[in-house]
């Protein structure tokens, strides 16, 4: 991959159903001037967490970094668990894009199932992944740079309608009275800490820079780029977003049944806006679905190539793919789609806030990681002017990223909309140290009770 296949694989994972729909859930939750913080502070977690993760990347450019990463300085058990957690939240996330996109193709085709619809474009994904490294980069590339264009337009476009140059919006629920209508805080300030896990969700994919690492021409140049660029531009595009969206949708409309980016386009009096936005929209969910499928598989692959995992989780086929890892994510991601027969808009954000919750959990091992690199490099006798890529804001950055991802992990015991995620998906951690432990337990065990039986035969 190039230094552009980077940026927009990891825009192409960010821009997904976390900013065209759980936007709307955020407001909703939040209210306007909430949301607009709790982006604003998804946004410095996402910049401590990335600059560590440069850091990390560029001195050691690994296939599956966040594992790696952890094995080496955390311990194998940690670097084991965080690569099933990484797989976790992309499985999941597989299966809520393909949900959103599903749910979104019932605005033309209302007699046809949801699931039909999703289980056709993970079967159009998974070819895509198949095929090879380089033609998935490519199909990204252009699938991202539509969501680029689409979310700059809706900037400009909202920008008109907030100051009264498109469509025919309700002067009390435009611009700044949409903040003070119903108060500052409607639902709270505590709100905005219950929401920075769907905002989290919302930032997830940027760390995909680290995973493609290892299949990066020339990475020392290439991923500095890459993670300046891409964090750039992710602030603007998020914070624009949220702003537009909160100064022209009240509260009370925001939610899951209907993408914020229809609702608004809709009201602009542009002909159509709402049938092309809603059609760009399912592209991006694929896109982001498209992305989720290739991070999923490099951790899978990093676990069989470790030997963690049986050796077929780590076969190529020619072209360089992993072609077992790439299937067995997509189980993933059918599982977490079967679970639309049952309640479409209630999944969701049960699997945002299981995937929501996964992707911290790595985040946090990211800033660990980072700090115990530094110091060991420092004893070792490196010198920081040789790192080709320096953590900014050292130590601030991955104390600023532990502490907002823990506020994160923590808030969710309080809403219990998400709480489901920690009965989830802590479960889910403790299965994988067991996992890890369980068989050098047994080996252990079967080795003393054969010294046993050799004492007693020689006795």
């Amino acid at each position: 991959m190039q230094s552009r296949h980077l940026i927009m694989l990891a825009i192409g994972g960010t821009i997904g159903t976390g900013l065209f729909l759980a936007s709307g859930f955020t407001v909703s939750q939040a209210g306007p001037l909430g949301a607009v913080i709790a982006y604003f502070l998804g946004a410095l977690m996402i910049y401590s967490v990335m600059t560590c993760l440069g850091e990390l990347a560029v001195h050691m450019p690994q296939t599956g970094s966040f594992s790696y990463y952890a094995t080496r300085f955390i311990g194998p058990a940690t670097g084991y668990t965080v690569a099933w957690l990484y797989w976790l939240s992309w499985a999941v996330a597989i299966g809520s894009e393909l949900l959103g996109a599903g749910v979104l193709l019932e605005r033309w085709f209302p007699g046809v199932p949801v699931w039909a619809w999703a289980a056709l474009l993970g079967g159009v994904i998974t070819i895509n992944n198949l095929v090879s490294v380089r033609a998935f980069a490519e199909t990204e590339f252009w699938l991202s740079l539509v969501k680029v264009i689409t979310v700059v337009v809706f900037i400009v476009v909202g920008a008109l309608a907030v100051a009264g140059l498109a469509g025919d919006a309700d002067p009390a629920t435009t611009g700044f009275a949409n903040f003070t209508r119903e108060g500052w805080f409607p639902t709270g300030f505590g709100s905005i800490g219950l929401a920075l896990l769907a905002v989290a969700f919302a930032f997830a994919g940027t760390e995909v820079i680290g995973i493609a690492a290892g299949e990066t021409q020339d990475p020392q140049r290439n991923i500095p780029r890459a993670l300046r660029a891409t964090v750039a531009r992710l602030v603007l595009f998020f914070i624009g977003t949220i702003v537009v969206i909160c100064l022209l949708l009240p509260r009370e409309q925001a939610g899951l049944s209907e993408s914020p980016f229809v609702v608004v386009f809709s009201r602009t009096g542009i002909p159509y806006a709402a049938d092309v936005m809603n059609f760009v929209i399912i592209t991006a969910l694929v896109s982001a679905a498209n992305s989720g499928l290739y991070a999923a598989a490099r951790m899978l692959w990093t676990l069989g190539d470790q030997g963690q995992l049986p050796k077929l989780f780590a076969r190529l086929t020619r072209r360089g793919t992993p072609v077992n890892a790439i299937l067995f994510s997509m189980l993933g991601g059918v599982a977490a789609l079967m679970s639309s027969l049952w309640a479409a808009e209630t999944v969701y954000m049960l699997l945002v806030s299981i995937a929501g919750f996964a992707i911290v959990a790595v985040w946090i091992s990211i800033a660990v990681c980072q700090m115990l690199f530094r110091r060991e490099y420092l004893r070792q006798g490196g010198r920081l002017d040789d790192l080709v890529y320096r953590a900014r804001w050292y130590p601030w950055a991955p104390l600023i990223a532990l502490a907002s991802c823990l506020g994160a992990c923590i808030g969710i015991a309080f809403d219990p909309e998400q709480r489901i995620a920690l009965y989830v998906s802590l479960p889910f951690i403790a299965l994988c140290y067991g996992c890890y432990y369980a068989p050098q337990l047994l080996r252990g065990w079967t080795g003393r009770r054969n010294a046993h039986s050799a004492l007693r035969e020689l006795s």
